[in-house]
């Protein structure tokens, strides 16, 4: 009888399964899942580390996922549906004292600027009294908070300004370019974005970390990750923060690295594109963990002075805790 071709196809496949499940086991490349931001730069380095392989080298497998916005980052963090994100380490100092375990890495101190019309008569603090102001991220954002910790220390109160419009990035850059607002509290990356455009820089946002105790750049924002996590890839994670450090060194190399970054932002010149590397490069966190906890405990206490028990709920102190080191796993 002949038999069919479906049973010898059958046959032929459970054969193979058979020498697949007696092979030696691969081991597969520990997968982190990481979710950010559209509008940030975790993107610029990931595209480079791909790039040049370097998430091979690692034995890593990215798996990516572009968010709209700084809450959904935190939705699928807290929901399972990521491994890390990038947030800021008082959202992760609120979320401990309500009993989540998360950790924090520095990632970037370059917090943003006031930006102001290159001919406007905004300098300093004091200049802003009186002005129409807009406020990326909302009345909870870090900077605001900051910028108004630091005015209050000379005597002012920026939060009875006439005109304040908080809103995400994107639209306060708009507003303030269509000449709504007379200054713009904006993230690095927009404050880069307007310098193209003939903006200036008025009040640094280091400067105001400086102003309120600080020793250096503070950097706020950090990858974010559970404690569980940290424990059992304290390996990958490891690794993973190698290959970022070694796409930062690509990209402090020269210009040439960052022809992806330029198409990617649609930037039309190199002069446009100096700007980004500058300002990303000033960017880069340099100092030892327990410094950035050291000054973030200063920066906290300001903080919480401002945005009283709504913002950081009973914890009056920064619980430096969820600082982690990824070169020593703690």
């Amino acid at each position: 009888m002949k038999r069919s071709p479906f049973v010898a196809l059958g046959t032929a496949i459970a054969l193979i399964a058979g020498v697949v499940a007696c092979a030696p086991n691969v081991a597969a490349a520990d997968r982190l899942r990481i979710a950010f931001q559209k509008t940030g730069t975790v993107s610029w380095e990931i595209v480079l580390i791909k790039a040049r392989g370097l998430d091979t080298a690692a034995d890593l497998d990215l798996e990516t996922t572009e968010l709209a916005s700084t809450d959904a980052q935190k939705v699928a963090l807290l929901g399972g549906a990521a491994d890390m994100i990038v947030s800021d380490w008082l959202w992760v100092a609120r979320e401990r004292a309500l009993g989540d375990k998360l950790l924090f890495t520095p990632y970037l101190n370059a917090p943003g600027a006031v930006m102001v019309a290159k001919d406007s008569p905004i300098h300093a603090l004091g200049d802003l009294v009186g002005r129409s102001l807009g406020v990326a991220g909302g009345p909870i954002d870090d900077n605001w908070l900051l910028l108004q910790a630091a005015a209050k220390r000379q005597g002012l109160d920026l939060t009875q300004n006439p005109h304040l419009d908080y809103g995400a990035p994107p639209l306060v850059a708009e507003l303030f370019e269509q000449g709504a607002t007379d200054a713009a509290l904006e993230y690095w990356n927009f404050c880069a974005d307007l310098e193209t455009r003939g903006y200036r820089r008025a009040i640094d946002m280091v400067d105001v970390e400086k102003s309120l105790g600080a020793s250096g750049p503070v950097a706020m924002i950090g990858y974010v990750f559970s404690e569980s996590f940290a424990a059992a890839h304290k390996d990958a994670l490891k690794r993973y923060f190698a290959a970022v450090a070694e796409a930062r060194a690509i990209l402090a190399e020269g210009p040439g690295a960052w022809a992806p970054i330029k198409a990617r932002l649609n930037l039309k010149s190199d002069a446009a594109l100096d700007i980004y590397r500058r300002r990303y490069l000033e960017g880069v966190p340099k100092r030892a963990i327990a410094e950035e906890a050291a000054d973030a405990r200063k920066l906290y206490r300001a903080l919480a002075e401002i945005g009283g028990k709504e913002l950081v709920g009973d914890a009056t102190e920064l619980d430096t805790g969820l600082f982690y080191d990824p070169k020593t796993g703690e």
